[in-house]
């Protein structure tokens, strides 16, 4: 479980970054449907997409910590849990969206669960002391 907890931080942490700088390259051009938007949202989307490239490298940062702090996990899942409820204001506030954005709300309330649930597997592994013995010896 911690060897999987390791891959899925870092594919998360990969996948904000790209889709971060993604939204600061392309504008509004990266948000499906929004093309048009105008410059207040270009702006805004671009603003957010260096946001979200450092909400990658926040969870990079952890898969990179030995072991993967729970705390840390389940806060950068919190947050991401915390967009998909956006969403739902929205959709109530405004109605359905694209369907990719659908899409990504999905993933945004499914995949904290998740992350929350397999949080601490890293930190329940046994570690070895300094010596290279195993630990409690």
């Amino acid at each position: 479980m911690a060897r999987a907890l390791r891959a899925l931080v870092r594919l998360m942490g990969w996948s904000c970054v790209a889709i971060g700088l993604l939204h600061v390259v392309l504008g509004n051009a990266a948000i499906p449907g929004a093309d048009s938007a105008g410059a207040t949202v270009d702006s805004w989307g671009r603003f957010m997409g260096a946001a979200f490239t450092g909400y990658g490298l926040a969870w990079l940062w952890a898969a990179r910590q030995h072991p993967v702090p729970a705390n840390a996990v389940r806060w950068l899942a919190g947050v991401f849990l915390l967009g998909g409820v956006g969403r739902l204001f929205s959709l109530a506030a405004h109605g359905w969206p694209q369907w990719f954005q659908i899409a990504l709300a999905a993933i945004e309330l499914g995949l904290p669960p998740f992350f929350f649930w397999l949080a601490d597997a890293d930190e329940r592994v046994p570690r070895s002391d300094l010596h290279g013995m195993p630990a409690g010896r």
